[in-house]
């Protein structure tokens, strides 16, 4: 059965566009850059969560549900390296610290540290989306 990817589409998607405005603005007025990058910040909270939970459904979908019930983040990225549809499981760890980090603390660094990591995860988001949608039978 296929799973349906129109959520972690749309998520990605406003992540990319919150980073594409972001960076247009540049330079600008720091009141607006503050803003945007907390809509950045946003973005990435959601597409991170809907990467994670579609990987997780793949998962279970293909593989076990039982293998992957109740795994640490940490496993549940092990298996999706296991099972290509990620290539660095390092990196999503750090993706996870940054999710985190969000929804417990908030102050300027830790928005511009994940302003920063939401750089580098949307690339990694689009791969496993494209990963996904192409085994997604």
């Amino acid at each position: 059965m296929a799973l349906e990817l129109i959520s972690l589409e749309k998520a990605i998607a406003a992540l990319e566009r919150s980073l594409r405005v972001a960076k247009e603005q540049a330079g600008g007025d720091e009141d607006l850059m503050a803003t945007l990058r907390a809509g950045v910040v946003q973005n990435f909270e959601v597409a991170y969560e809907q990467c994670w939970k579609m990987m997780k459904r793949w998962l279970e979908a293909n593989v076990s549900a039982e293998e992957v019930d109740g795994v640490s983040r940490r496993q549940l990225f092990r298996l999706c390296h296991e099972n290509r549809l990620i290539d660095d499981v390092e990196g999503w760890m750090v993706f996870h610290k940054s999710r985190n980090e969000t929804s417990h603390t908030y102050n300027v660094e830790t928005v511009n540290d994940v302003f920063s990591v939401a750089q580098a995860f949307l690339p990694a988001s689009m791969d496993v989306l494209s990963r996904i949608t192409a085994r997604n039978d």
